[in-house]
């Protein structure tokens, strides 16, 4: 039940009809009025306090929030930096590697010529030796010429061709500049043949690399004897595990520098017989010692060639087959010797009649043909 009812309960014996109950009524009413406005006025405070309350709450949300959203941009901000910072790591890291594997690579590839310095160093210091005499005259060093190569070039001729090398070089170019000659055979035959100027491809530089042979040795500084006894005696030598061979696989003389190649069947000894050197050996019960050094393999790394002409040699072609070969190359020889016919003397002279297969071999600073 309320207040009111309770109120109303209590007032219900009063007669509200009388001045005075009028006047307690009214003072009741303006009781009720004042606890109404007291309870107004606590309302409004109570209001203003909570609205400061919620105001305060508002700032201090705004505050933190802009707090928060200042820590965030700060945070983002210093995981951009972090990320950036990283990837600078990460790519200095990728150009650190790149710079370590280049200088790895740039000392591997010095220690590997290094040791192609050293390998080749003691090479030449165990070739085997050989005594020289100097004939010559001393210079100046900026005198010195430059190595010059003697190729040997195989010239296959046609059929019904021939060259020859004349002594002066004034004489092919009249050839050639004539170009087409009539020959004398005799009586009433003749022959018109045709001078062509003859180019070879000739080697202009050549590069070789050297490296070692884990196969084989060369033995040098040996004795004067019947060479297959000399191969026999070294070959059974060198076979023995004694004597720190194995199984000889060839064994070759070469006659110009008077050594032997032995090659083996397995690798390492080679190196092994190298490394000892001078070894003993039993010709013919006499005791001998042979030098035992690397064998040297070279291998072309450059080759640049260039085509060069004869200056001396001359290619004739259209000869017919009507006589044999030697009275053909006599009659050709004799024509282009005389004066008369613009020739001059001969160095050399290869004929290659019809029917036939003939290869020149060129050696020489001016090549000249000779028969193979």
């Amino acid at each position: 039940m309320s207040s009111e009812e309770d109120f109303f309960l209590v007032v219900t014996d009063k007669n509200e009809d009388t001045i005075e109950g009028i006047q307690a009524l009214i003072k009741d009413y303006q009781k009720r009025y004042s606890d109404i406005l007291e309870e107004q006025k606590d309302l409004q405070l109570s209001i203003k306090d909570r609205q400061d309350i919620t105001q305060k709450f508002k700032q201090r949300t705004e505050k933190v929030t802009e707090g928060l959203r200042k820590d965030q941009i700060a945070f983002e901000e210093q995981i951009t930096a972090e990320k950036a910072r990283l990837d600078a790591l990460k790519q200095e890291d990728c150009e650190l590697q790149e710079e370590l594997q280049r200088i790895q690579a740039e000392i591997k590839k010095e220690d590997s010529q290094n040791a192609q310095l050293k390998e080749r160093a003691d090479v030449f210091s165990k070739m085997p030796e050989k005594n020289f005499v100097f004939t010559g005259k001393t210079g100046k060093a900026e005198d010195v010429e430059e190595f010059e190569m003697k190729p040997y070039i195989r010239y296959p001729m046609e059929e019904g061709t021939a060259l020859i090398t004349f002594e002066e070089e004034d004489v092919a170019t009249n050839i050639l500049e004539k170009k087409r000659h009539k020959v004398d055979l005799g009586g009433e035959c003749r022959i018109i043949v045709e001078a062509q100027p003859v180019h070879l491809l000739m080697p202009s530089l050549v590069e070789i690399d050297t490296d070692i042979c884990p196969h084989r040795i060369l033995v040098s500084n040996l004795p004067n004897m019947d060479t297959e006894m000399l191969l026999s005696k070294l070959e059974i030598h060198f076979s023995k595990s004694k004597n720190g061979g194995g199984e000889v696989d060839s064994c070759d003389f070469l006659p110009d520098s008077g050594t032997v190649v032995i090659a083996f069947v397995m690798e390492n000894i080679a190196e092994h017989l190298a490394v000892q050197e001078h070894h003993k050996i039993d010709f013919n019960k006499n005791k001998h010692t042979v030098r035992v050094t690397p064998f040297v393999n070279g291998k072309i790394t450059n080759l640049k060639t260039q085509t060069s002409m004869c200056p001396r040699t001359v290619l004739l072609t259209g000869i017919p087959d009507v006589m044999d070969r030697e009275t053909m190359q006599d009659m050709l020889e004799i024509h282009f010797q005389k004066n008369g016919n613009d020739g001059g003397e001969i160095e050399a002279f290869l004929y290659n009649p019809l029917g036939q297969q003939t290869l020149a071999l060129f050696g020489s600073a001016t090549p000249e043909p000779e028969e193979e």
